[in-house]
């Protein structure tokens, strides 16, 4: 049954959306125009988004000497649970990450510790290596069990200087057109320079396990 409103109060649709995201996307942005008084107002987080790289959030260890078949593996594991805390100071974004490791094992035995190599990355614009560093995650196996788990950690860093646009960008997106301008009817995100200064302030942070080709080809395939 639809709740009653109290006697004279307004229902307003849309704007009071709830919004879980910390990241709104820009694309979402003129979604909201009849919540704002300029539609185009950017609103963005300056703190990198969090994920894992495709293709690498699986690791499949064979016998060794033995080919990779679904008959041959000795361990298999996912990454998973990713979380991130995002610290903002006056010049720096620092993403404390943290992840859990599920791996199995193709047959029970004595207790085992499998050290499994993790990679976390920076990517500036989509495409831009910014900084990289590989570590290793140990995932114990107790005795007689085929399920282990392990967490790893990981902590970036990225300038704020680099992730915020410059002022002209902004004030070229957020300035208020009025009808009858002859931009009033263009969209400013479509400028090319406005387009080339918002990916070149994108900060992504990627993690997976550190493959080699034939790992990665057998990932792929699967």
């Amino acid at each position: 049954m639809a709740a009653r409103l109290p006697q004279g109060a307004k229902r307003h649709k849309g704007c009071g959306m709830k919004l879980r995201a910390r990241f709104l996307p820009i694309l979402l942005l003129p979604l909201l125009a009849a919540c704002q008084s300029n539609p185009l107002q950017v609103q963005r987080s300056a703190c990198p988004a969090v994920a894992v790289a495709s293709y690498t959030g699986d690791i499949t260890l064979f016998g060794p000497g033995l080919p990779p078949d679904a008959a041959n593996v000795d361990v298999s594991a996912t990454i998973t649970n990713v979380r991130d805390a995002c610290r903002e100071s006056a010049d720096q974004l620092v993403s404390e990450i943290t992840y859990d490791v599920v791996a199995q094992r193709g047959a029970a035995g004595p207790a085992r510790d499998v050290q499994l190599p993790v990679f976390v990355t920076i990517i500036q614009g989509g495409n831009l290596i910014n900084a990289k560093q590989v570590g290793q995650v140990v995932v114990r196996f107790g005795d007689g069990a085929v399920r282990g788990v392990g967490r790893g950690t990981a902590t970036t860093s990225v300038s704020r200087a680099a992730a915020s646009l410059p002022p002209a960008i902004l004030e070229r997106i957020n300035r208020k057109r009025r009808v009858g301008e002859l931009d009033a009817a263009t969209d400013p995100l479509a400028d090319p320079e406005v387009k080339a200064a918002m990916r070149a302030a994108s900060f992504e942070v990627l993690i997976g396990f550190q493959l080699d080709e034939r790992s990665l080809a057998y990932n792929i395939a699967k």
